[in-house]
């Protein structure tokens, strides 16, 4: 999905909704345009299902590698846990998750092996989707209303393949002008997150600098990737019990929330 919204969002004065101002309405700075979001754990609750497909990845990988006498020492080979998902996976390409997550058990594999154990990841992944459904935050639906209806340009910044689909399932595309996923990182080459060159090209194809577009993530290395391409704001949401606030805030988010909503208006 492509829009050039050069001639619409760059140089317009602060947006005011019915009652106000950006600020006011959004909680985000008035100079901001732009809202580039994440998706899975942003949007909607995807997030749950990609860490259920890595841990039946994993696991079915490791378990294998523990019984058939390659590999490491058979203490190496604990179950991928939530805490495995969040340092080493969420928010990354799906290649740099499987090897990074291998790395941290001392495990190396040819690319063959990564792509395979990815590539199973993705087909778990899209069972669970097709039997599950997709939900999106009511929160989040909120949230993208009010910034639609305050004339915020919205764009979807993924690290996922997937994107299209779960967007279209989870009836989110109407809000969305701009989607830059995993599948057009690829395509342009582009180092995942926590780089920031996939937030960099949304804000390219929005038509705004990087001061004028604020960056949604609930994974660290998003974070990361909003703090290093010197966007004008950056929310962390923390979907993980609240267990994450301190972590974004040291990883340099400008405001920690467990919801979208609570930004908006009158919401707490």
């Amino acid at each position: 999905m492509r829009f050039d919204a050069r001639t619409t969002l760059a140089h317009r004065a602060p947006y005011r909704s019915k009652t106000g101002t950006v600020s006011e309405v959004l909680g985000l700075p008035d100079a901001i345009k732009v809202a580039l979001f994440d998706l899975d754990g942003v949007l909607t609750t995807t997030a749950v299902l990609h860490r259920t497909a890595w841990g039946e990845a994993f696991d079915a990988f490791l378990s294998k590698r523990s019984t058939d006498g390659s590999g490491q020492p058979n203490e190496d080979y604990r179950p991928f846990t939530e805490q495995d998902y969040l340092d080493y996976v969420d928010g990354r390409p799906r290649a740099d998750g499987v090897r990074n997550f291998l790395a941290s058990r001392n495990v190396t594999v040819d690319d063959a092996t990564a792509d395979a154990i990815g590539e199973g990841k993705n087909n778990r992944f899209t069972a669970l989707l097709q039997r599950d459904g997709v939900t999106p935050y009511p929160g989040s639906v909120r949230y993208l209303q009010a910034a639609s209806d305050a004339g915020l340009g919205i764009a979807v910044v993924t690290s996922s393949k997937n994107g299209a689909a779960v967007l279209d399932a989870a009836d989110l595309s109407k809000f969305i002008r701009v989607r830059v996923d995993g599948i057009e990182v690829a395509r342009r080459g582009l180092p995942g997150k926590p780089a920031p060159d996939s937030y960099l090209l949304g804000a390219e194809l929005m038509g705004v600098p990087a001061a004028q577009a604020a960056v949604f993530e609930d994974a660290l290395s998003g974070i990361e990737s909003g703090v290093a391409g010197k966007f004008g704001y950056v929310v962390g949401i923390d979907r993980v019990g609240g267990t994450q606030a301190a972590s974004m805030t040291a990883a340099g988010a400008d405001v920690v929330v467990t919801d979208l909503d609570q930004l908006l208006e009158g919401e707490s």
